[in-house]
């Protein structure tokens, strides 16, 4: 990953390959941003004026380069847009996170590059600090035909103001972690699913685990059947490679609250019987996603040494048609005894998650967050940026949303209407695993609902939208795998451990 440090030095006087500074959109052109002050004087005052010749605007995702002049120990000066001018010059974590990762990803190939943007405060700071190692990521594992293209920068570095610098400081080493931590879980959801298998994604939970200090206990295909967990086998039956269910344990001496975070991790999903039509599975390696934010987020806990326990359950399967596959009207034994009949084997998600929930509920943590590329309803009902939250708690779930907010996350509050459940009622089983057509994202989180143990706070992310990325890179965002949820997650175990959560 790229090299990431903190600098009080001007940005005149850095011997760096680039330096980096924020423009706005001004009534009357660019206008430059706090921090670009040394470096506008080494161009007389004109850089303004040299950007708006160039056509730079000051407009979000804009990113101009301009030779650096003799004033300057940088070969090349990047102007990258902030969006609309803020009139005290102050611009919110978001417009620098975005900004860091235009700037990064302009940048790949460069050595060493100084962000001089409005940083006024660690908040600032770690905004830009976690945008430009984000927007530096490259998924290269599979190049080798030379098309890997230029190498991500190699070494960023900070520059904030002189007061504060022990907080400037812890905040590029937290920006540092989540950043890696995302990474981790871009990786997994872009590695390709014959290398990536429940077997093998155990094994890197394991590996995590190791290098990290967590407990990982791992369920193969034989202890499930034991355990009678039906949602993980019935989905799992149909592969060639068997299921798992994962738990990787973070304990901390001083914790009051404990959470369970669950993850979906499907790590190819066909639709089984149910199969997907052509245009709708080419993405599917992608249905691990949430699983993957899940690791990544108790892995993130262990290394900021955050005083919450944190227990992450993956419930991983592979979702694929045979001889053996689960049949839509097949009915299944869940783990702790209830039944559903399957009327769609391409609803299979929540079947593995309920098998989690209802385990992680044994524990009695005192909330249980399950995340999921759950529904093709939710992307059509927020878009691809935006991430749907239930719960059967109000006052948890927009707790939930303001814990996505502030750690920079699209999420939007979705209800869970009473009048769907009736929907699931089967007449052969406890409960189907489809409802009513529209609404179906809602039914979903209902279905959920009917494992979670009572007493305990629940919320379900539904990251189908933003989990990945099938357009062209922007902001910090990569095409591919984004690490949806990880940092949502890891806000929810910093509210908890200052108790702020519940």
């Amino acid at each position: 990953m790229t090299a990431l440090s903190v600098s009080t030095s001007s940005a005149a006087s850095l011997r760096v390959d680039a330096v980096v500074v924020g423009i706005a959109k001004g009534d009357k052109g660019p206008v430059l941003a706090p921090g670009a002050e040394s470096v506008a004087e080494a161009f007389g005052g004109r850089l303004a004026e040299v950007l708006a010749t160039l056509g730079a605007t000051g407009a979000e995702g804009e990113a101009v380069k301009v030779p650096a002049p003799a004033g300057l120990k940088a070969g090349v000066v990047l102007a990258v847009g902030l969006g609309d001018a803020a009139e005290d010059g102050a611009y919110g974590p978001e417009a620098l996170r975005r900004a860091a990762g235009v700037a990064a990803r302009t940048l790949a190939g460069t050595g060493k590059a100084a962000l001089a943007l409005p940083a006024a405060g660690p908040a600032e700071v770690e905004a830009a600090a976690l945008g430009g190692l984000l927007g530096a990521y490259a998924f290269t594992a599979y190049r080798t035909d030379g098309r890997n293209g230029k190498a991500p920068v190699g070494e960023l570095v900070v520059l904030a103001g002189r007061k504060g610098q022990k907080d400037a400081k812890a905040a590029v080493e937290r920006a540092t972690v989540l950043a890696g931590e995302m990474n981790r879980a871009r990786d997994l959801v872009n590695t390709p699913s014959n290398d990536l298998h429940p077997k093998s994604f155990a094994a890197a939970a394991q590996a995590a685990g190791k290098e990290y200090g967590l407990k990982v206990e791992v369920l193969d295909e034989k202890a499930l059947a034991k355990g009678s967990y039906g949602g993980i086998l019935g989905v799992g039956q149909g592969s060639a490679n068997p299921p798992r269910l994962v738990k990787v344990a973070y304990t901390h001496p001083k914790a009051k609250t404990t959470l369970a975070f669950v993850g979906k991790g499907i790590t190819y999903d066909s639709g089984g019987i149910s199969l997907k039509p052509a245009g709708h599975n080419e993405t599917m390696k992608c249905d691990m996603s949430g699983a993957a934010a899940v690791l990544a987020a108790v892995v993130a806990a262990s290394r900021l040494g955050l005083a919450v326990n944190v227990t992450g359950w993956l419930a991983l399967a592979e979702n694929m048609p045979s001889g053996s596959a689960t049949r839509p009207g097949d009915v299944l034994r869940m783990y702790g005894g209830r039944t559903v009949e399957v009327l769609n084997t391409d609803a299979e998600g929540r079947l593995v998650l309920a098998d989690a929930i209802v385990r992680a509920g044994e524990e009695r943590p005192d909330a249980i967050v399950d995340v999921a590329t759950l529904t093709g309803a939710m992307v059509l009902a927020l878009g691809t940026r935006t991430f749907g939250v239930m719960s059967d708690r109000d006052a948890f779930r927009d707790r939930v949303v303001d814990a996505a907010g502030r750690a920079g996350e699209q999420a939007w509050p979705m209800p869970l209407p009473a009048e769907l459940r009736k929907g699931m009622d089967s007449a052969v089983a406890d409960i189907a695993n489809m409802g009513e057509r529209m609404g179906g994202g809602l039914v979903a989180g209902l279905f959920l609902k009917e494992f979670v143990a009572e007493g305990i706070a629940w919320a379900h992310l539904d990251i189908a939208g933003p989990a990945f990325h099938e357009g062209q890179p922007y902001g910090y965002t990569p095409k591919g795998g984004t690490g949806s949820a990880v940092r949502t997650l890891v806000q929810l175990a910093e509210d908890a451990a200052a108790g702020a959560l519940l």
